[in-house]
């Protein structure tokens, strides 16, 4: 869906459909190639520091022992044996882990194929798919169906173009207020913060108590951890009144209940994809449900009146201006 707009410009180009779906697969894997790369550099950089770090975090841990002993009247000795006992528990199953973590890094190797498979077919025989659909309706619901096609192709392009563009700018938001507020390695918080909208609600949050946990660790000062948590506010803030109504739009208009709802289940289906999957799918969904006599309650329900109201909210923001 993302990249059907650029598939269909280099098409009408001339070029063949298949060395299309080819380029654009090759756009993909260099963005996130991109990513990794700069994340990598980053991490590299946040390596140089590992001792201190470390000294930080052993300073820590002695002040949590500390506290453990005056609240809870374990002794620090006491705690010693505890975490020795854990550990010599772990040790049994360091070769099970092992053998868990080969296994995990090849399944995701042989899912990205995949993926990248499932991606070139789909673009490759998208129009297919779409007279099959239309060849599974009476003639006269035909063009009532191709509608109800394009409609969902829209909503689908325009919220995940959408996001990817809002996550951009909460990397550039993000990463001009660490790094203003001196947090060390700012580019990195700001890209886990940015990637981690993808969940809503839960995401922004996860990314920013990261930042605070790591700032604390590396023995940031109080001042710090408010400035953190005030540019989280800030830029939150943009991102619902600004960038989410003129990037994500009014088109996939989910009620907040119905969002939680199927980013469980999303997640206990297919995991991160899932949840990054959810909300256009449901968005998908109640496009069908709003097109079928019989459905139309169970969009009313998925829907959510108050994002209808897009035109309110650009006025207001207006206001501020005059």
């Amino acid at each position: 869906m993302l990249f059907l707009p650029l598939s269909k410009k280099l098409e009408l180009k001339g070029i063949n459909k298949a060395v299309s779906a080819i380029i654009c697969i090759l756009i993909l894997i260099l963005f996130f190639a991109g990513v990794i790369t700069l994340v990598i550099w980053q991490v590299q950089d946040l390596a140089k520091d590992k001792e201190k770090l470390q000294q930080q975090l052993s300073y820590k841990v002695e002040q949590l022992k500390q506290t453990i002993d005056k609240k809870l009247g374990i002794s620090p000795e006491k705690q010693e044996e505890i975490l020795k006992e854990q550990q010599h528990t772990l040790k049994g199953g360091t070769a099970q882990a092992g053998g868990n973590v080969l296994s995990s890094v090849f399944g995701f190797i042989v899912d990205t194929v995949l993926v990248i498979v499932y991606i070139f077919f789909l673009m490759y025989s998208r129009h297919r798919i779409k007279t099959f659909i239309l060849r599974l309706v009476p003639e006269n619901e035909k063009q009532h169906t191709a509608k109800v096609i394009t409609d969902i192709t829209h909503v689908a392009h325009q919220y995940l173009t959408g996001l990817f563009m809002m996550i951009i700018g909460l990397w550039i938001m993000y990463g001009i207020g660490f790094s203003l507020i001196g947090v060390k390695n700012a580019l990195v918080y700001a890209i886990l913060c940015g990637l981690l909208e993808i969940v809503p609600f839960v995401g922004n949050i996860t990314g920013t108590s990261i930042t605070v946990l790591m700032a604390i660790s590396q023995g940031a000062s109080g001042g710090m951890i408010i400035g953190i948590v005030v540019i989280y506010a800030i830029v939150q803030f943009i991102q619902g009144n600004i960038l989410e109504p003129f990037l994500v739009g009014k088109e996939v208009n989910i009620s907040p209940l119905a969002t939680i709802i199927v980013l469980v289940i999303g997640a206990l289906l297919w995991g991160i994809a899932g949840m990054l999957l959810a909300i256009p799918l449901l968005g998908i969904t109640k496009i069908v449900c709003e097109n079928v006599e019989g459905l139309k309650p169970y969009a009313y329900l998925i829907g959510d009146e108050k994002k209808e109201k897009k035109g309110a909210i650009m006025k207001k923001i207006k206001g501020w201006f005059k």
